[in-house]
């Protein structure tokens, strides 16, 4: 695999980040269903999760940018596991819908271990480290236009977050966004 190739596959994987955003993101809005503090931080973790792709297009494969993201993905498949394991008792109900049988913590633990078995099958792919091209100059408008995708996505995440929680620790379950609630 060469150097270009795995910027190509790194900004495809920065669009499957994307589309995960959006759909958490799109649950929110569409189906009103507030994340509590742990999905707060998987959402966080898939963010920073796109650290590594993105060095990759931007400086060109390194193993270092990978090891930022396979760390990530390490933590945030902890974070979920804790999820599950909160709701993992018969009768449970779970926290929030839930999609194609699962919830969407459980979603995010699949996720997440899908991530860490990929960043692993990209690092015994060497022949991507050897070429080294101008930085950037791998990067078309393809790439780029993943990473602008993910750091926008990110962005909103961040926006409707600060309105959900306001300036202080998000609710365990949240019912309002604390900025936007009238007081009387």
């Amino acid at each position: 695999m060469t150097d270009t190739q795995a910027v190509t596959l790194n900004a495809l994987a920065l669009y499957g980040l994307a589309l995960l955003l959006a759909a958490a993101f799109a649950a929110q809005l569409l189906l009103h269903e507030l994340p509590c503090p742990l999905c707060l931080l998987q959402r966080i973790l898939f963010a920073l999760l796109a650290i590594g792709p993105i060095l990759n297009v931007r400086f060109g494969p390194r193993p270092s940018h990978y090891a930022l993201s396979l760390l990530t993905a390490v933590l945030g498949a902890s974070v979920s596991t804790r999820q599950v394991l909160l709701h993992i008792l018969p009768g449970d109900a779970g926290y929030g819908s839930s999609l194609l049988g699962y919830h969407y913590y459980t979603w995010a633990l699949i996720a997440f271990i899908a991530a860490i078995v990929l960043l692993a099958a990209m690092l015994l792919f060497d022949r991507q480290f050897d070429h080294r091209a101008a930085p950037g100059a791998a990067a078309g408008k393809f790439a780029q236009g993943a990473v602008w995708l993910v750091v926008g996505l990110t962005a909103l995440n961040v926006l409707s977050t600060l309105l959900e929680c306001g300036f202080a620790a998000c609710a365990d379950n949240p019912t309002v966004y604390e900025l936007l609630k009238r007081t009387a």
